[in-house]
């Protein structure tokens, strides 16, 4: 397990035989351009260790998870923020993510082939059709979304109902913000 001095330990297969792909390395996601200059997935150990159990339950039905984003240097929140100011979707940083503390990750489920399970909107669309309790999608969409949250919740994780890609550690308050320095991440 690679830990960087922070005590985050990096998400990487075949430890944690995931996909990554991490928007924010890319110009893939709200902003249109790369946030992160580097694309490393990382989260805290409580958190590192939930995913490997939400890895196993996933995998007992033939399905990967994929990771959009895990820790979020706070350097990288404000970004967003500047961004899209939408507290529905974007934590303040004033306040801070769990995303910032290395205690949520952004995840969705791919099939044995490797394609994306439909869940009816992509990764951070900032719309009620993302809601948890979205009835607007099809029924297909809603069974794939009620597989992850049972999948995640199963292994230990929180989630938020305006997101269906989401989870969180319980209480991720009890771990401290953390920029990229204070990480050691080197993303930014």
């Amino acid at each position: 397990m690679s830990l960087v001095e922070s005590g985050l330990v990096e998400i990487t297969p075949p430890e944690f035989p995931v996909l990554i792909d991490l928007r924010y390395a890319s110009a893939d996601n709200l902003t249109g351009a790369p946030i992160y200059k580097r694309a490393a997935c990382f989260l805290n150990p409580e958190a590192a260790g939930l995913l490997k159990r939400a890895i196993i339950l996933a995998a007992q039905m033939d399905l990967r998870l994929k990771i959009f984003d895990a820790f979020r240097p706070t350097e990288a929140a404000w970004a967003l923020w500047n961004h899209t100011p939408d507290p529905n979707f974007l934590a303040d940083p004033r306040k801070g993510s769990p995303h910032s503390r290395g205690a949520a990750v952004d995840v969705t489920l791919v099939d044995a082939d490797g394609e994306d399970l439909d869940m009816g909107t992509d990764f951070d669309a900032f719309t009620p059709l993302a809601f948890h309790g979205a009835l607007e999608i099809t029924p297909e969409q809603q069974r794939n979304r009620a597989l992850l949250l049972g999948i995640m919740t199963a292994a230990g994780w929180d989630f938020y109902r305006n997101e269906w890609w989401h989870y969180q550690l319980f209480q991720p308050r009890r771990f401290p913000l953390l920029s990229d320095a204070a990480a050691g991440t080197r993303m930014m």
